[in-house]
């Protein structure tokens, strides 16, 4: 049975959190001399002289619906990259404790990991970039505290086997987070609905995506409320500023627009695989639940230098494990694909 005091670390356990003048004070006020501010305003047009609300309820009501989550289930970051390292900050004591990472996959993890002095251990995906869950276990030890399992996978673009990601959560007794980032992209359903059923889930979302607001910085986490409480407690106080907030609030009201642009790169994505198959040089293009592909081609270095010369930029991700040779290519507009397609039929 997972216990989140089993996990935590010791002085995360006794840590007193920062306490800011908006944590002290619930509710509205007339009249705010609390917090060192300038009462005067700011020189922008919209006022930012007052610090923002450092637990985001606005946005966090808004999603809660958007969601169909509890609002205290939810932690917002400063991208998801803050709430990966606040997890590692919260949960895995340096140079003692290790994740399991599933290469190939989101090279952040491991980054951070490495930031945090913490042991990675590796087990690769299968051929067909499935989970070896067999050998994930097996990899488990008393110092592992955390398993990620990226889902729509980076950079493989495939959904991960829904029921082998449930044995990791019933056969761990650590953290495991599912990063679901190109979720809107995918015919598999979210984890979020699953979060009553397991304790030791965390789902890592982002508006960086589908929502197209990757310069606002808006990450999401959803958990338990123990978990995310720990996350609350670590975080900087004020880790999203007022001016993202807003913005994201406005972004939120949209969700008609956000549908619409997700089925029109679904299509894109189902028209350019389709065009990219024609060239002699693609050897194959790997199922995607994402808003990109991965095609595998006998001269991934040629051709991402040729494209950089006129202008088009992919991502070469032929030195990574299980992807060599291979191109990653994020599906862009009708008019962006289209120009693609038309410079590689020169190559």
């Amino acid at each position: 049975m997972f216990d989140i005091n089993n996990i935590l670390r010791e002085n995360i356990k006794n840590l007193k959190p920062y306490s800011s003048a908006r944590d002290e004070f619930q509710g509205e006020a007339s009249v705010y001399l609390d917090a060192n501010e300038n009462a005067f305003g700011s020189p922008l047009e919209q006022a930012y002289n007052r610090y923002p609300d450092p637990l985001q309820m606005q946005v966090k009501k808004r999603l809660s619906e958007i969601k169909s989550i509890a609002p205290q289930n939810i932690f917002l970051g400063n991208g998801s990259d803050e709430a990966i390292d606040i997890l590692f900050r919260s949960f895995c004591n340096p140079g003692a404790n290790n994740v399991i990472l599933v290469p190939p996959t989101y090279g952040m993890y491991e980054v951070s990991a490495n930031i945090n002095d913490v042991q990675t251990k590796k087990v690769n995906l299968t051929p067909d970039y499935q989970l070896n869950v067999a050998g994930i276990l097996a990899a488990v030890d008393k110092y592992t505290k955390i398993i990620f399992v990226c889902s729509p996978n980076n950079p493989t673009g495939n959904a991960i086997n829904r029921k082998d990601i449930e044995t990791l959560l019933t056969g761990f007794n650590g953290l495991v987070v599912v990063d679901e980032a190109y979720i809107d992209f995918s015919s598999e359903p979210s984890f979020v609905q699953e979060l009553e059923k397991y304790s030791n889930l965390v789902i890592l979302q982002t508006l960086s995506k589908a929502w197209g607001l990757a310069g606002l910085r808006m990450g999401m986490a959803f958990a338990g409320v123990d978990v995310i409480n720990v996350m609350n407690k670590v975080k900087p106080p004020y880790n999203i500023n007022e001016a993202s907030q807003q913005l994201v609030l406005q972004a939120l009201q949209n969700t008609d627009q956000v549908n619409a642009w997700v089925q029109q790169t679904l299509s894109e994505r189902e028209k350019l695989v389709q065009e990219l198959k024609e060239f002699a040089f693609v050897q194959h293009i790997y199922p995607s639940d994402a808003n990109f592909i991965l095609a595998k081609t006998t001269d991934a270095k040629g051709i991402y230098n040729y494209l950089v010369q006129h202008g088009i930029i992919v991502r070469d991700r032929s030195k990574v494990e299980l992807c060599e040779g291979a191109l990653r290519i994020t599906i862009g507009t009708p008019q962006e694909n289209a120009t693609l397609v038309e410079r590689l039929k020169n190559f």
